[in-house]
């Protein structure tokens, strides 16, 4: 299990490069406007953990990046969903899980 102490940075803004060729749409969620961009899951490097489900999203899976349109300051704004997550958003709420 990965450390949980480490400090991340908030000001480092978005690598957009890194988040693959998907095209990036805005989606509303919980009363919010997001940006959001599906990955195939060819450039995923490292495991994340879906907010919906709580479980890992293993590196080579395709899934759904989001991110609020207002306020986007960083990397700590992204969050990684499984696409089937994300699709059920409205009536899964998230349980506060994010690495």
């Amino acid at each position: 299990m990965p450390r949980a102490n480490r400090r991340r940075p908030e000001d480092v803004p978005l690598a957009m490069g890194r988040l693959g060729r998907g095209a990036t749409t805005t989606e509303t969620y919980a009363g919010q406007r997001w940006t959001v961009r599906r990955l195939t899951g060819e450039s995923s490097e490292r495991a994340y953990l879906c907010p919906g489900c709580e479980q890992d999203i293993v590196p080579g899976t395709p899934h759904v990046v989001a991110w609020p349109e207002e306020g986007v300051g960083g990397v700590g704004d992204r969050r990684h969903w499984h696409t089937p997550c994300w699709s059920a958003r409205e009536r899964r709420q998230p349980r506060g899980a994010f690495r």
